[in-house]
């Protein structure tokens, strides 16, 4: 099985002067669900390289025994080290992709055409993808073949406006994760502010929130086993 995650290079909070990027629990969580599944992995960001870490996760009360694991982890900092160039990322090579969250999604991969045609790739070719925390809000510019918006019609969650207020970050993000999808005709649900909650319609599967991440992983390896994938 060979699964490809992709994170953000943005490294910049709006004009706040301070610094995001991609969640370390969104990478780690996902990252050894995979790997302890034997998957092989492969990291990609819109920059390629070292893809940059939002500082903020690093902090002691939002880690886990799988952000402490990849910390130590040296094959694993290795391969971040070097993410490859998403515009080099061929949908053929995979048998599935995870978008890992962090604000640093929104300012670069939901407006970056090779994300966008990447998404869209992934599921005209028939498979299951993944999306967690904000990175659902990579599907702003994904459409359907017919021009409507991807998320139109469909069951999906995301970060959420209170949980976005309760960063208070509401007037710094781009845009906010829960209205954008809403606006364009998804079906949002949501539990309570940093509950778990994950939701699958068809071949979609999205995650609310940083604890949402196992369980969206675990949801996308649970869909290739049924599918005969992993």
């Amino acid at each position: 099985m060979k699964v490809l995650i992709v994170l953000t290079s943005h490294d910049t909070l709006g004009d706040t002067g301070k610094k995001t990027g991609f969640w370390l629990e969104e990478l780690a969580a996902p990252y050894y669900v995979f790997k302890d599944a034997d998957a092989e992995i492969t990291l990609a960001s819109p920059a390629g390289g070292q893809p940059p870490l939002d500082p903020k996760s690093e902090d002691p009360g939002f880690q886990t025994d799988t952000t402490r694991r990849f910390v130590a982890d040296e094959a694993a900092n290795a391969l971040l080290a070097d993410t490859v160039r998403l515009d080099s990322v061929d949908q053929k090579d995979f048998d599935t992709v995870f978008y890992s969250g962090g604000h640093g999604p929104m300012w670069d991969l939901a407006e970056d055409p090779y994300s966008i045609a990447l998404i869209e790739a992934f599921w005209a070719a028939g498979k299951t993808m993944a999306l967690v925390c904000h990175a659902p809000g990579a599907l702003r510019r994904v459409t359907n073949p017919d021009g409507t918006p991807f998320v139109q019609g469909r069951h999906v969650t995301g970060f959420t406006n209170g949980e976005e207020e309760g960063v208070g970050l509401t007037e710094v993000v781009p845009f906010l994760v829960e209205d954008e999808l809403i606006g364009q005709g998804a079906i949002f649900s949501k539990v309570k502010d940093w509950g778990v909650h994950t939701v699958t319609d068809g071949r979609l599967i999205t995650g609310q929130n940083p604890a949402s991440s196992t369980e969206t992983a675990r949801t996308l390896l649970a869909a290739l086993a049924r599918a005969g994938t992993a």
